[in-house]
């Protein structure tokens, strides 16, 4: 594959084990090649960050499945019994050898193709995005509204619920974002409001997003509780136990996620990676 700077990124995008009849894996290859070089059951052990009962016991397993004996010990020997790997051993090891090249010459060619397709890369990207904030959804910005100091964006979720955001002129200049532009939106937890019903109630919030509660957990102290939105994306929200309990949160219960427009941070899909900048919160 060539090296570029996403390479480590594309690598991790498919990964799969090589594994021969079901228990012959890397783990027990690596104490094969060990006990090969070493000669020995404990230094083998040691090499493969295994305990000498947890290497007997795998050796003892490899054995009883192979059809012939992989490994021969006889007891006495200068280094720890004299083990060996039998002429069958030596086969096996030869032959995962060349199927370990084969398979990762394989997952190596199948991340080259996912990267060469910008549908995929837009998904991948997505899914191995990291942050400190609870809640990530991705959409696509709808529209734009400057003025002197700040920006008001609207973002389209892509159940179709909006989103309101506002930031700083100079920050949203820097993210260089225009109308059509996939964005993510990072919302923390204890940044959201939940209420059960609006009412005639009078909000500052300018987002009111309506779901269901999927799912209530309590520590004591506090509880999440975790709203899902009509269009499948789900937003965890951090509130008092004794406020869950008043309001009568469980699953099922229909909720409005609410909070301020300054309350989300904005970031631009980049072609390698996500920018981010903080707003005014």
């Amino acid at each position: 594959m060539p090296k570029n700077s996403n390479d480590s990124l594309i690598k991790s995008w498919v990964e799969g084990e090589l594994r021969l009849g079901g228990t012959l894996d890397s783990r027990m290859i690596g104490l094969l090649r060990a006990i090969d070089q070493s000669g020995s059951i404990n230094q083998a052990a040691k090499q493969v960050d295994l305990s000498y009962k947890g290497a007997w016991q795998m050796i003892e397993r490899a054995n009883n499945f192979a059809p012939k004996v992989l490994i021969s010990t006889a007891t006495g020997g200068s280094k720890g019994g004299g083990t060996k790997l039998t002429a069958a051993g030596l086969a096996l090891l030869k032959l995962f050898t060349r199927l370990e090249q084969q398979h990762n010459a394989f997952l190596q060619q199948l991340n080259q193709s996912l990267a060469e397709d910008p549908d995929i890369q837009l998904l991948m990207k997505r899914l191995v995005i990291k942050t400190s904030a609870t809640n990530q959804l991705f959409g696509t910005l709808v529209s734009i509204e400057c003025s002197s100091i700040n920006v008001e964006v609207v973002v389209k979720l892509k159940g179709g619920e909006k989103i309101n955001a506002s930031l700083a002129l100079s920050e949203f200049r820097q993210l260089d974002l225009q109308v059509g532009s996939d964005v993510l939106l990072l919302i923390n937890a204890t940044e959201i409001m939940i209420a059960t019903k609006l009412g005639r109630d009078r909000w500052s919030a300018r987002n009111f997003l309506h779901g269901f509660v999927i799912r209530v957990q309590y520590d004591g102290v506090d509880s999440e509780i975790v709203i899902q939105l009509p269009g499948g994306e789900s937003l965890a929200v951090t509130v008092t136990q004794i406020s869950a309990e008043l309001l009568d949160l469980k699953p099922g219960v229909s909720a409005y996620a609410l909070f301020n427009s300054n309350a989300v941070i904005l970031g631009q899909l980049l072609n390698e990676s996500v920018e981010t900048l903080a707003n005014n919160s």
